[in-house]
């Protein structure tokens, strides 16, 4: 069974999928095992890896110690092509649909494509769009994209629809690590309702009622990444895993 297929089996069993962001250059190497063990234990579905931007050599070895401590896909989220690695199950081949900048659109694709094909890893392609969020944030920035504004949910529709024409099989709605807002539930309710891929939505999720609310509103998987880097939030992960997974919550609401 491909990474995708078992993405989208998660779902349909646990109603949404949660997923782990982790960022190679924000997360402490000696204490990253230990993280990976609770997020696994506590409900992580899978878990990636990468960042607008690497400060460090920490790439490999953090893909190396997920892999080692969790029994869970490790997919790239990739900032750029020389973020990929034969260690990982997957990469979101990613295009930044809501861009008009050509390096984003098809530059770093042609530069990844031959090094994914090298590294023996699945490619899951997927429409990145970029959500105005409050501040600028560092995808948006180093991608030189503008963002499209939180109050017009009409753009994200036709740029998601353009996705799914495109070939697309994820659609990435995202409002950026650090994100003062996270995407606005009426956008992810009216893109729901006008393509027919997945939604993943990420960035400024930082409660579980936030991510519950994601997936009310029509998200499939729900990415939360930069809250967890803080001390004292490793203790929500098993909230924001019941949270996320509301056909097991509603399961057990029932007995």
């Amino acid at each position: 069974m491909s990474v995708f297929q078992k993405l989208l089996e998660i779902r349909d069993k646990k109603g949404a999928g949660f997923l782990l962001l982790v960022d190679p250059d924000e997360n402490q190497m000696d204490k990253l095992p230990e993280f990976i063990r609770i997020a696994d234990a506590e409900g992580v579905d899978a878990f990636l890896v990468g960042a607008s931007l690497l400060l460090s050599n920490n790439f490999e070895d953090t893909i190396k110690i997920i892999k080692s401590e969790a029994n869970k896909p490790v997919i790239i989220f990739p900032g750029s092509s020389q973020q990929i690695s034969s260690n990982a199950d997957a990469i979101l081949f990613l295009t930044l649909i809501s861009s008009r900048n050509p390096e984003y659109l098809i530059g770093e694709q042609v530069k990844g494509a031959p090094l994914i094909k090298a590294a023996g890893i699945e490619p899951i392609p997927t429409g990145y769009i970029l959500i105005e969020s409050g501040r600028i944030t560092s995808v948006q920035y180093v991608s030189n994209s503008m963002p499209i504004p939180s109050d017009k949910p009409d753009l994200v529709k036709v740029h998601a629809l353009a996705a799914q024409y495109m070939g697309m099989r994820l659609l990435y709605l995202e409002a950026g690590s650090g994100a003062l807002y996270s995407v606005p539930e009426e956008i992810i309710t009216k893109v729901s309702e006008y393509a027919d891929i997945p939604i993943i939505a990420g960035g400024g999720i930082t409660s579980p009622e936030d991510a519950r609310a994601k997936v009310i509103a029509g998200a499939s998987f729900v990415v939360v990444g930069n809250f967890f880097e803080k001390e004292g939030t490793h203790n929500l992960l098993a909230e924001f895993s019941e949270a996320i997974h509301t056909n097991i919550k509603s399961e057990i609401e029932v007995e």
